[in-house]
């Protein structure tokens, strides 16, 4: 594990939060002998055990993204990437949920004032899960809010969160004044859960499916995308640091892109730990000696390595920009986006480069290396690990064609 104590190391010193951001990175490595040994069963329950909830909230980890003016912990962006790059080491499921129940915290701190209070007043630790699927939701104005009906895919975490942000668009009944992108804020009685969660990879996220008819949100429940842009968002008038004038949906891919990373470096450090003590079966040779092994070493390594960079340097210097009050064009936000697909795309090849060169050690269904290959998949069919998407969209803006992201 000392390629883990170099990553501390590096977290330290990039971030200017020290002491804070060290200590909680401590309290993650601290999890993860536990949540290795729950692997097994989270996969089996298809969604987090609850002793798992229970020692990220005692951990604080929810919280990273808080405001501070709630107790959280307000850390810079690229904790998002960070500490779902170090929880991922045990299990991918659990590295997934931490982010993206986390990242709703930071995201609720956009919200106007009312609706923060409104959760925090009554439980600063209530988890929010959410789908940004936004043709899935569709909503009409009405006299002080909106009325909405849908059905959402993929709300990760949703059986253990007491409120929802989901998508939608809201279109004018002649449809004359265009349409907005919202996201709405519902709570767990305003929607039903199906259970849809059979998968092949992420397999312990519970990330079922929501459905919602005619519910009426209040406008304070609710965000508009284009005031999630860049620059100060309603919630700046209580929580004024710069995390919260982020452009949300711009670096939308690292909310979650840290998964990818933790899962591969497991796979990469399962992989040398094992070559350095294993002999080939059929002519005794020691794996470690063989030249083929030390070059996919070489190659998964630095496909790892430079996914780190691209994730962590491209949080970091959105927030340098966000504080000197620079608000990203739209090129500069498809270049986010390809990078976080890219960075991803880098990790997936890194564990099937792996999983590959494993032989007939990857065919048993016991073991953490194939559980690493199917979530590494898993984590890349996401939407905003597409590079074909992201890839498109970048090279059309710099044709200069129009964004297809209509979030951005």
């Amino acid at each position: 594990m000392s390629g883990v104590v170099h990553r501390l190391d590096l977290h330290q010193r990039a971030n200017g939060q020290d002491a804070a951001y060290a200590g909680m990175l401590e309290r993650a490595y601290a999890l993860l002998p536990k949540l290795r040994e729950r692997a097994a069963k989270t996969e089996e329950m298809r969604r987090l055990p609850p002793e798992t909830e229970q020692d990220l909230h005692k951990a604080g980890l929810f919280r990273i993204l808080q405001p501070k003016r709630v107790g959280g912990f307000e850390l810079d962006y690229v904790a998002l990437v960070d500490f779902a790059d170090v929880v991922s080491l045990a299990d991918a499921s659990v590295g997934w949920n931490l982010a993206n129940l986390a990242s709703h915290h930071w995201m609720l701190g956009m919200f106007d004032k009312r609706a923060q209070d409104l959760i925090w007043d009554d439980d600063v630790d209530a988890l929010i899960a959410s789908s940004f699927v936004f043709p899935a939701g569709r909503a009409r104005k009405v006299a002080g809010g909106y009325t909405l009906s849908g059905r959402w895919p993929f709300s990760s975490g949703v059986d253990s969160s007491t409120w929802n942000m989901l998508a939608g668009i809201v279109s004018s009944d002649d449809e004359a004044d265009g349409v907005e992108y919202r996201v709405f804020l519902l709570k767990k009685d305003d929607y039903s859960i199906i259970d849809t969660w059979t998968s092949t990879g992420l397999k312990g996220t519970g990330s079922n499916d929501v459905e919602a008819k005619d519910v009426f949100v209040p406008d304070h429940m609710t965000l508009a995308v284009k005031d999630v842009a860049g620059g100060p968002s309603p919630g700046s008038v209580v929580n004024p640091g710069p995390l919260y004038a982020l452009p949300v949906f711009g670096l939308f891919p690292y909310v979650l892109s840290g998964t990818a990373l933790g899962n591969a470096q497991a796979c990469l450090d399962d992989y040398v730990d094992i070559a350095r003590h294993r002999a080939s079966t059929y002519n005794r040779a020691k794996l470690g000696d063989l030249q083929t092994t030390q070059i996919k070493i070489a190659e998964a390594s630095a496909k790892i390595d430079a996914a780190r960079m691209i994730m962590r340097r491209t949080c970091i210097d959105a927030m340098a920009d966000v504080r000197r009050g620079y608000i990203p064009p739209i090129p500069e936000k498809t270049r986010y986006r390809r990078d976080g697909a890219f960075s991803v795309n880098l990790c997936t090849e890194a564990v099937s480069l792996l999983f590959s060169a494993s032989g007939a050690r990857g065919l048993y269904t016991t073991g953490a290396l194939q559980r690493q290959f199917r979530d590494a998949h898993a984590v890349n069919a996401h939407i905003a690990f597409s590079f074909d998407a992201a890839g498109t969209n970048y090279g059309r803006v710099a044709l200069d064609l129009p964004s297809e992201n209509l979030t951005l």
